[in-house]
């Protein structure tokens, strides 16, 4: 696929989930901080990946999620993540150009193996994530293809990847590039626990550098020290472009210029599984964004792929999610 024409590029932390069933009993045992993200080491990883059973692996990372929501959408999405040139790392690569996505960065012949994230699911869907960032931690500003983000219409940021300086300089690249080029920027927060640890840097990042921010309630709230989501919402407006707020059974907030917009969650049957239900809002919202729609209407398609995937378990769509925004919205996207 040419970088020219390009709806979306994302850039995060190339992943291969494992995902499994446990109960909270266990993650107490084992001191897992329920509904959290965790980074872990190689042996840690060994020894939790023994708890799991009947498993289910597939490739995954926050930004590499949205990228597969959106070409399932039908838009043209590229992604750039490192992977090493192992036996995971080939998986990963395969999987996600199967699903549509460009995806060209080299996979390193040294160093730390390809990252994988081991997904606890408790019976009321929370997920707890424990994640080995392997050789996805050393992506860096050479990594960053110019062509790429020159060609998106937007460049996705995910919040996961902002801890090792080279990933850092490589998010603040990839902005220069895109902002010189006349593109959008937009981030992800990722997780409270990814705020906690680095509030300020992501403050200055959404003041300079952002034009399209994508939370969840606490991370929004962690941002500006506040358990208060009015107050959030206060200290965020004007800071960038447009702030999208997910509240989970609750929908979403959007604040765009003057205007605060409810987006209610969209209905479905049962709530099998929420990982990824972020990932999937954040394609759903920037599929419309690219397509010229208001930001009420990036909302809700963005919840009606958030939907799909709390459906079943793991964080790629299972259904056409061209199919279900055009059955929905009652119009064919383009």
């Amino acid at each position: 696929m040419s970088a020219q024409g390009v709806a979306v590029a994302g850039i995060g932390n190339a992943i291969v989930d494992v995902l499994g069933h446990t109960d909270d009993k266990t993650l107490a045992r084992f001191g897992l901080a329920k509904g959290s993200m965790t980074l872990i080491t190689a042996e840690r990883a060994m020894d939790l990946h023994a708890l799991m059973e009947s498993r289910v692996e597939c490739s995954g990372g926050s930004a590499a999620n949205s990228m597969v929501g959106l070409a399932s959408m039908g838009a043209r999405a590229a992604y750039i993540g490192k992977l090493r040139d192992d036996a995971l790392g080939d998986v990963f690569r395969r999987d996600i150009r199967a699903a549509g996505v460009s995806f060209d960065t080299p996979a390193a012949a040294t160093g730390p193996p390809t990252g994988r994230c081991l997904i606890f699911v408790t019976p009321d869907a929370q997920r707890t994530m424990q994640t080995l960032l392997g050789a996805s931690a050393t992506l860096g500003p050479d990594d960053v293809d110019p062509a790429t983000i020159e060609g998106a219409g937007i460049t996705f940021l995910e919040g996961y990847l902002w801890d090792p300086e080279p990933a850092k300089q490589a998010f603040l690249r990839a902005a220069e590039i895109a902002h010189g080029a006349g593109r959008k920027v937009a981030l992800s927060l990722s997780d409270p626990f990814c705020v906690e640890r680095h509030r300020e840097e992501f403050r200055d990042l959404v003041d300079n550098h952002v034009d399209v921010l994508f939370a969840n309630e606490a991370e929004a709230q962690s941002l500006y020290q506040t358990n208060d989501l009015d107050e959030a919402l206060a200290a965020l407006r004007g800071r960038c472009e447009i702030a999208a707020v997910t509240r989970g059974k609750d929908g979403s907030m959007i604040l765009c210029g003057d205007d605060v917009i409810r987006v209610e969650a969209e209905p479905t049957d049962e709530v099998v599984d929420t990982t990824g239900a972020g990932d999937l809002y954040a394609a759903g919202f920037l599929f419309g964004l690219s397509e010229g729609r208001d930001p009420a209407t990036c909302g809700r398609i963005g919840s009606i792929a958030a939907a799909e995937i709390i459906s079943h378990v793991g964080a790629r769509p299972e259904s056409s999610l061209t199919d279900l925004v055009a059955a929905r919205l009652d119009w064919n996207g383009r």
